[in-house]
């Protein structure tokens, strides 16, 4: 008798199945199995979101989630944001707004930007910050990160409308 089991998800719009170890977590599983490297492994305790990803619409940290407890989900990655070569416009915000540095922490940070919008798509800079306190960045002072959430939701900085 096989001690692995069988998954089936879709994974950014396409289908998958595989058999895997039921110990594995998610996020190896997109990164070993799937190469959806766009998933950074950066704490394994879920403290720092740099694993975040969208499961069925909802923002989750895949590096404390088994691969098993996903199974038949709709998962989206940081791979699956752009649309036919055209950026998301949260990573458009990003890159605008210089919202990263080092960039290790950006993809779990704009998967839960997205997820935020998605929840409440005019957050003042206070929602902003409270929303993301999930998600940790070593390099920035998170002024751009917030600015770049601000700007995807169509306001200003300074909480201000479009």
């Amino acid at each position: 008798m096989s001690d692995k089991i069988r998954l089936e998800m879709t994974v950014n719009g396409q289908s998958h199945s595989a058999d895997v170890e039921p110990r594995t977590l998610l996020v190896h599983f997109l990164r070993d199995d799937l190469g959806l490297t766009g998933t950074n492994v950066g704490c394994d305790t879920s403290s720092c979101g740099a694993c975040t990803i969208h499961i069925d619409g909802e923002s989750a940290k895949s590096c404390t989630m088994l691969a098993a407890q996903a199974r038949g989900a709709n998962i989206t990655t940081i791979e699956g944001l752009a649309v036919s070569g055209e950026l998301h416009p949260m990573q458009q915000a990003f890159m605008e707004c210089h919202g990263l540095q080092c960039g290790y922490c950006t993809p779990g940070m704009v998967m839960a930007a997205t997820s935020l919008l998605n929840e409440n798509p005019k957050p003042s800079e206070h929602e902003v910050r409270e929303g993301l306190e999930g998600n940790l960045c070593r390099c920035t002072g998170y002024h751009n990160i917030v600015k770049a959430v601000l700007s995807a939701s169509g306001q200003s900085a300074q909480g201000g409308g479009a």
